[in-house]
């Protein structure tokens, strides 16, 4: 289901919950709401009003959901200013070219443990919405 951003700097800056594989759902709606914003590289849950760590972002021409994600490791440091849909106005923050990730995925109705590296723009906007998940308003 598609859902309002939320915008409300009070509910973004609270850290997200541990999400279960009960919270299939919210990465649905995380789905359906980027699907329909055009320019939308990557959603956190409590942008669409849910309090669970769950994030969605652009990987090549499909929308990939992490539930849980954790920044293992980042290397190559470099400064970005980023816009976001539930702020106002662009903000400067540090950001890695490299990442190591560890998430879980939801298989056969249950979540699974998972780790991926990205690079690049990838790399950015997943560090983007796990920031979110922290209640970090970017």
């Amino acid at each position: 289901m598609i859902k309002e951003i939320v915008k409300d700097q009070e509910f973004l800056s609270k850290p997200a919950e541990p999400a279960s594989a009960d919270d299939a759902q919210v990465a649905e709606d995380l789905r359906d709401t980027m699907a329909s914003l055009e320019g939308c590289a990557c959603l956190a849950a409590n942008q669409i009003g849910s309090t669970k760590a769950v994030i969605a972002y652009e990987e090549g021409d499909r929308i990939a959901v992490m539930f849980n994600p954790k920044i293992q490791a980042g290397m190559a440091p470099f400064t970005a200013v980023e816009g976001c849909l539930s702020l106002d106005e662009p903000s400067e923050v540090r950001r890695f070219q490299l990442i190591r990730v560890s998430y879980e995925a939801l298989s056969g109705g249950k979540l699974v443990k998972r780790t991926k590296k990205l690079t690049g723009w990838t790399a950015e906007i997943v560090q983007h919405a796990i920031d979110h998940c922290a209640g970090k308003l970017v």
